[in-house]
């Protein structure tokens, strides 16, 4: 037997942010040595933050990459490590990583597919490494310049030997781990800046589990964790696999700012597999880099350590996983961006009351695995006392963390106010009442005066929907401000897709939590929240009176007796035609003929008027999403127009489609 130990540390980064990416490394490193791992798979693009952007242009990033490293170097000491970071060579960038063995670099390892889809631009900043090629960069580590091995590598420290799929890698067809397994290699690590979405995870069990037994290996994966940059999500998920039996799993969306997970692995067992298969000859002809040193012999096997969640194996894990992933997104960017609380304009309904129970999970989650006191310091919050119960402690934190505010018109019925205040208090926030209706009436009137004739909700409705939203922006921004706060806008994924919300009114925030997400998920979301709620948080009663609720911008009178759906179509049918029509690319026609398909129930005639109406408002509606403050994304079917979903704000909006749609449905 030989026996190693191998581990991997999902990190917490942040793009650009230099001394805090090097000193979470460095306690990443420490705490591996401290357990005796002797090789360490970090993320991809560790060092930089995975999220630069454009930054990643400028050759200043790529200087203070290679500083950091120079600093970082020093605490390598008696381990082998993979750390990434942009590296230049010759005319182009790459998405790079760093083999250090024992303080020294062996060499660099470049990325060779990019992910260029969805919420991914790679190509805009990197190039693809060419497969097979390698070559010598020149490096300066603050001891002068020096020629470092470069390209398609592979590594003998000590004898054993050590390749790399980077992220993207591993998702391409043709996975370079073949090529690494046909040259001989132990060990594939894989650093990953993997965004969340939803069942995500069970395919990077595949790879990884197919990776190690199709190519006879121990398999390492170590992703990012947290909102890195702002949009996009990491779950922190850290795979070790050999010879095609899982040997560890790490605990997904944890709140703190590194998780070690490692295993114990026998090589011998990886070679002995390895040696069984057909593999083919490798057209290889360089010599792996040698590099001398001896790595560290763990004493004894180990058994699998699955350090997966309960909630992982259960029946609601996609309301599992939305919980989490938004909650560890909003106490990441409540922190990031130094803000001090939330702030959540409570109508009533169902979207922002989601939001305020995200929010208020966000802070739960949080004090449940770091501590009160911690979770308040991390937060930039007054600390909680030690001597309290952790309960209180945690009720502490909402009710200073979380303000939820009720803003009345002559519109509102108490059934909303009711359902406000009953959340709030249920969830422990702080609760205000403003009553606007004044305000309402003093636009109308300033515009009857100039218009010179009264408005009416005959001739008028939009605009006098719109302003009694719009006058809810400016105190609760106002409120946001005097606090620090950040404003939370509720606006879901259903309503942009039709821009049934109004403009610097419900749209008013700093960030849209929910703008990945659709309406009737929300829905049956709280109703789960209402009955089971979150493992180890369990029910939320208070959600009752918002899900009997059918929902409604309750912005005309009341005698109008106004809803959603009434307005729109049924969510779920919307949601139907946003996916067929924007996943999909589907024309109109095409959208209907696969409506009648799976609604056989309903009139065809229906279902083409909605359609129709579907398009139109897409269409003339690009310029709201344009405009919407940043959301998460949470699937592969999101419409914001800066991740995922391009459109132009002015078209011909589908005229010659739409009318083949109703010359097909005889409308």
């Amino acid at each position: 037997m030989q026996l190693i130990r191998v581990g991997g540390t999902a990190l917490n980064q942040t793009p650009l942010d230099w001394n805090g990416n090097r000193d979470r490394i460095v306690a990443a490193l420490r705490e591996a040595r401290e357990r005796g791992v002797a090789v360490l798979c970090l993320p991809e693009l560790a060092i930089s933050g995975y999220g630069c952007e454009d930054a990643f242009q400028s050759p200043g990033l790529h200087r203070m990459a290679l500083r950091v490293l120079a600093e970082i170097l020093p605490e390598t000491k008696g381990i082998v490590v993979a750390l990434g970071l942009p590296v230049r060579f010759e005319s182009s960038l790459y998405d790079s990583v760093c083999l250090v063995a024992d303080g020294k670099v062996a060499g660099f390892v470049a990325k060779q597919y990019l992910a260029g889809d969805g919420i991914h631009y790679e190509p805009r900043w990197f190039r693809p490494w060419p497969r097979g090629r390698r070559g010598m960069v020149e490096v300066d580590l603050g001891e002068g310049p020096q020629r470092v091995p470069f390209g398609d590598l592979r590594f003998d420290v000590g004898g054993v030997r050590i390749g790399f799929e980077i992220c993207e890698d591993a998702w391409a067809a043709s996975r370079p781990g073949s090529d690494l397994a046909a040259r001989g290699v132990d060990l594939i690590l894989n650093p990953s800046a993997s965004h969340f979405a939803f069942a995500k995870e069970e395919v990077r069990r595949r790879f990884v589990l197919e990776g190690s037994r199709a190519f006879g290996v121990t398999y390492a994966y170590a992703n990012m964790l947290g909102n890195e940059a702002g949009r996009a999500i990491y779950d922190g998920s850290v795979l070790l696999a050999s010879a095609g039996q899982m040997l560890a799993e790490g605990r997904r969306f944890s709140f703190a700012d590194r998780v070690l997970t490692d295993a114990v692995v026998d090589l011998d067992v990886a070679r002995l597999s390895q040696a069984r298969l057909s593999l083919g000859a490798s057209a290889d002809v360089e010599a792996p880099v040698v590099v001398p040193f001896s790595l560290p012999a763990a004493s004894r096997v180990q058994s699998p350590r699955m350090l997966r969640d309960v909630w992982e194996t259960g029946p609601h894990v996609k309301e599992e996983e939305f919980a989490r992933a938004v909650a560890l997104g909003l106490f990441d960017y409540l922190r990031k961006s130094r803000s001090r609380g939330f702030v959540v304009s409570a109508s009533g309904g169902a979207d922002s009351s989601a939001v305020a129970c995200l929010a208020a999970l966000a802070v739960r989650f949080a004090s449940t695995e770091l501590g009160g006191s911690a979770a308040a310091c991390r937060l930039g919050c007054e600390e909680t006392g030690a001597d309290e119960e952790r309960e209180s402690q945690v009720e502490q934190l909402v009710n200073a963390t979380l303000s939820c505010v009720y803003q009345a018109t002559a519109n509102s019925g108490s059934v909303t106010r009711a359902a406000a205040e009953g959340l709030a208090r249920g969830l422990g926030a702080t609760y205000h009442e403003f009553d606007v209706e004044a305000i309402v009436g003093r636009y109308t009137h300033l515009v009857e005066s100039a218009l010179g004739r009264p408005l009416s909700w005959q001739t008028d409705d939009l605009a006098l929907q719109n302003i009694q939203a719009r006058v809810r922006s400016p105190g609760v921004w106002m409120l946001a401000n005097v606090s620090g706060a950040l404003l939370l806008s509720t606006s879901n994924r259903s309503e942009a897709a039709v821009g049934y919300a109004t403009m610097d009114g419900d749209t008013s925030g700093g960030l849209a939590p929910i703008a990945g997400i659709d309406k009737a998920f929300l829905r049956s979301w709280l109703v789960w929240m209402e009955h089971h709620g979150p493992h180890g948080v369990g029910p939320l009663p208070a959600l009752e009176a918002i899900n009997a609720q059918q929902p409604t911008a309750e912005l005309r009178p009341p005698e109008a007796s106004q809803t959603d759906e009434a307005d729109l179509m049924p969510y779920a049918i919307l949601d139907l035609i946003e996916r067929f029509a924007i996943r999909d690319k589907q024309m109109p026609l095409e959208v209907w003929e696969r409506l009648r398909g799976e609604l056989p129930e309903q009139p065809p005639r229906q279902l083409a008027a909605w359609t129709e109406r579907f398009f139109r408002l897409w269409c003339r509606n690009q310029w709201k999403r344009e405009r919407y403050a940043p959301c998460f994304h949470l699937d592969d079917e999101n419409l914001d127009p800066k991740t995922w979903c391009r459109f132009p704000i002015l078209s011909g909006g589908f005229d010659r489609e739409l009318a083949e749609l109703r010359a097909a449905a005889g409308l």
